[in-house]
């Protein structure tokens, strides 16, 4: 006759079963869960790639096929443009001015237009510039002795050479051109910028040269800049104290 299997029998049974059971279930709930080397979103507010693999640029493509006509036409109508304005000047009168930083402050170009200072020690008018072809631009400042005196000697030539036709034929007016020089060959190109700088011929260092410290020498400059003030009112009150003591 089979014996009854007893209830430490069954729990025996449960447990080696259990055994068997629980690491398949770990097996199968790790595909579930998010591995934490899975991608992720990323973080921050940063744009969202959109990679455009499918672009139809054969349909927007853009051709120059007529580079070389409308050169040709631009060139037509410079020349159609020249013919009508008559004698006046081709280009107007710019500036001559520095190139910034000190990279390339060596070189000298084309500015926007003259400073009013440069108009009035040159002696012409604002309103008067404008009609001779001369370029205004009251926003830039004079910086320099020199590249203020190197603008003014600019207008005063432009000034000579420019031949100004009167309105009305044989009724001149004050600044008008003469019968002499509305009679003499007129070019309508602008004057040529300066040159950059002077070449200094080679010569031997003298020890004065060798000597001089021109790094000293800035910091000194800006230092007594920089101070003026405050000397000159330690100074005041020196001379009032020594006032006050001879009384």
């Amino acid at each position: 006759m089979p014996r009854r299997a007893g209830w430490s029998e069954f729990l025996g049974v449960w447990a080696r079963n259990s055994l068997l059971w629980l690491p398949s279930l770990q097996r199968s709930s790790s595909l579930v869960q998010p591995s934490s080397r899975a991608a992720k979103m990323v973080k921050h507010n940063n744009q969202l790639q959109k990679n455009h693999f499918r672009k139809d640029w054969q349909r927007r493509v853009k051709t120059w096929f007529d580079q070389p006509g409308k050169k040709k036409s631009r060139r037509v109508a410079r020349s159609k443009k020249a013919l009508s304005s008559g004698a006046a000047p081709l280009q107007r009168l710019r500036p001559a001015v520095r190139c910034p930083t000190q990279r390339y402050n060596i070189r000298i170009r084309e500015g926007r237009g003259f400073t009013l200072s440069e108009l009035k020690l040159a002696g012409i008018r604002k309103k008067e510039a404008k009609g001779l072809g001369i370029v205004v631009d009251h926003r830039r400042r004079s910086k320099s002795e020199e590249g203020q005196a190197l603008n003014v000697d600019r207008l005063k030539d432009y000034r000579a050479r420019l031949v100004v036709f009167p309105r009305v034929a044989g009724k001149p007016k004050a600044g008008d051109a003469a019968a002499a020089d509305l009679e003499a060959h007129i070019t309508r190109d602008a004057p040529a910028l300066p040159a950059a700088y002077t070449a200094e011929q080679p010569r031997k260092i003298e020890d004065a040269e060798k000597e001089f410290e021109a790094f000293a020498e800035l910091r000194k400059a800006r230092s007594d800049a920089r101070n003026a003030g405050q000397r000159a009112k330690r100074a005041a009150a020196k001379a009032a104290a020594e006032a006050e003591s001879k009384k």
